[in-house]
């Protein structure tokens, strides 16, 4: 699978929700950060922030408008578009930094102000 299919199969995953496969996309010993959240590292501790994240939101949807790919990384630029469990919805501006080691993610840095969603 090339860079971008790897990419929007991650971001596929994302919307569906499907923790498990998304968590295949990353290293073992990945770094996470959302916004401005503490980091966290390894699979496990990302897979436990993302799942509480997921509970926390009804829906989520990523339109991604620009990507650029560089030897060991790739950003993401777009909007995404959560559903809150009350059905209401917020659209926002994000952008993703990723860093890729041997096909997997080893840092996922997320850019977004999700202050309005909760």
């Amino acid at each position: 699978m090339g860079k971008k299919d790897h990419f929007k199969a991650l971001f596929e995953s994302i919307d569906r929700q499907d923790l498990d496969t998304f968590l295949d996309h990353l290293s073992g010993d990945v770094i996470f950060r959302f916004g401005n959240a503490e980091p966290v590292s390894g699979k496990a501790a990302v897979g436990d922030v993302v799942h509480g994240f997921f509970s926390s939101i009804k829906a989520l949807r990523h339109e991604i408008t620009e990507s650029w790919d560089m030897a060991n990384s790739v950003t993401c630029h777009g909007m995404v578009t959560y559903t809150r469990h009350d059905s209401s919805t917020l659209t926002i501006p994000f952008a993703n930094i990723f860093r890729v080691d041997g096909g997997l993610i080893s840092e996922y840095l997320i850019f977004a102000d999700v202050s309005g969603l909760y």
